[in-house]
């Protein structure tokens, strides 16, 4: 390039040889400045090969740039596109999974509402179990203090009962001590149920078909009612047995029932007016002849039994109360 502006130079101071001095100034003025110029542009020359160099690899970087870009964009569109796909398929799952979360949503919605009625249906009994226990607690607080109150009262029923076969007992043994000249005469004590029950033969009160009694007799009844007078709570029944021989009479007693009835009566006279014991509680009754002792000895079968029992009212009394 500067050897071109050199030959451009000298052909000019050629061609201008033959001209005036001005001329010549005026191209050696001209010839400067642009001697300057090429001196400027050489420079800027060299300047701008050095940018287009520079630029030159900046291009080249770029384009490498481009490039890797470029196949970075491919890469990542496959990553993009199996992502995709993956999202896509994930997006499917999901749905699927919505469905049947849903699904399980409403089957759990109704299994609870099952649930919860069944839970309430057993809250409800558990509640009446409840009710029920508590009432049967109650009531056996209830037939507990029942129970005791019951033991207490059969405690006292039993004393009084201990009491009464010990009175019994101690009122035999008077009465067998008081009758005891009698034992052999026709006259025997014995306790059973409970009851004392003094037998005397019809041959140690009476004639053959009387009703009066004879003085040995009403002795002894006299002494029995002596012993008895001085008891309490007592009933005293007498019996008047015959034996099955018939009674034909015009006159009383005109039957064995008569018979039996009228010396029992006979009896209990002798004991309320020789003694202090109380009328009210004698009985007189008449068995005739259908309560005998013995079958083959009709003999035994005519006597007066005297059963002397407690007055149990008071226990009744005690019974009827619990």
């Amino acid at each position: 390039m500067l050897q071109k502006f050199t030959l451009l130079y000298i052909i000019i101071s050629l061609t201008f040889s033959c001209v005036p001095a001005k001329k010549y100034n005026e191209l050696l003025e001209r010839e400067k400045v642009n001697s300057e110029e090429l001196t400027k542009f050489k420079s800027s020359s060299i300047t701008n090969e050095d940018k287009a160099k520079e630029l030159s690899a900046q291009l080249a970087s770029i384009q490498n740039d481009i490039q890797n870009l470029k196949e970075d964009t491919v890469r990542l569109s496959e990553q993009y596109h199996q992502i995709q796909i993956q999202y896509d398929r994930m997006v499917l799952q999901n749905l699927e999974f919505e469905k049947k979360l849903e699904k399980d949503k409403t089957t759990r919605i109704k299994q609870t509402g099952a649930l919860q009625n069944d839970l309430d249906a057993k809250n409800l009994e558990l509640q009446r179990k409840e009710d029920a226990l508590i009432a049967l607690e109650t009531e056996l607080k209830t037939k507990q203090r029942l129970l005791i109150d019951r033991e207490k009262k059969v405690t006292e029923l039993e004393e009084a009962l201990k009491r009464k076969d010990e009175g019994i007992k101690s009122l035999k043994t008077k009465v067998a001590t008081a009758l005891r000249a009698y034992e052999n005469k026709g006259l025997t004590v014995v306790e059973k149920n409970g009851k004392i029950y003094v037998s005397l033969d019809a041959k140690l009160l009476f004639q053959s078909g009387s009703t009066v009694v004879e003085e040995q007799g009403k002795k002894a009844v006299i002494d029995l009612a002596k012993v008895l007078e001085k008891e309490k709570d007592l009933e005293i029944i007498v019996e008047g047995h015959t034996d099955n021989d018939k009674l034909e009479s015009l006159s009383f007693p005109k039957s064995n029932w008569e018979l039996s009835v009228l010396r029992a009566t006979s009896v209990v006279e002798i004991m309320t007016k020789n003694s202090k014991i109380n009328p009210a509680i004698l009985m007189a009754a008449g068995r005739s002849e259908f309560v005998p002792v013995d079958s083959k000895d009709k003999a035994k079968n005519r006597r007066i039994e005297v059963i002397i029992a407690p007055n149990l009212n008071a226990l009744f009394e005690m019974i009827n109360k619990n």
